[in-house]
């Protein structure tokens, strides 16, 4: 019996390769406010433009989050 089109082997998942400022939030358990707090004091992680959406790369992401690891260890160093 052939196979009906729901039956069909999966298509692949393509990877997420970059956040909304929302889910990018959630994802770092930060609020919008304090993101844009950030964003307002050049601490936030580098955007880009896609159409009306701005949009966080997950590269990006981890360099944000390096930034911030590393600030809170030279603060320790002193």
């Amino acid at each position: 019996m052939p196979k009906s089109r729901t039956q069909s082997a999966a298509v692949p998942q393509t990877p997420r390769l970059a956040l909304s400022i929302p889910e990018f939030c959630e994802a770092h358990g930060i609020s919008e406010g304090f993101f844009y707090k950030l964003k307002k004091q050049g601490e936030g992680p580098r955007e880009m433009k896609v159409g009306a959406r701005t949009l966080i790369t997950l590269e990006s992401a981890a360099e944000w989050r390096r930034k911030r690891e590393n600030a809170k260890r030279a603060c320790h160093d002193r």
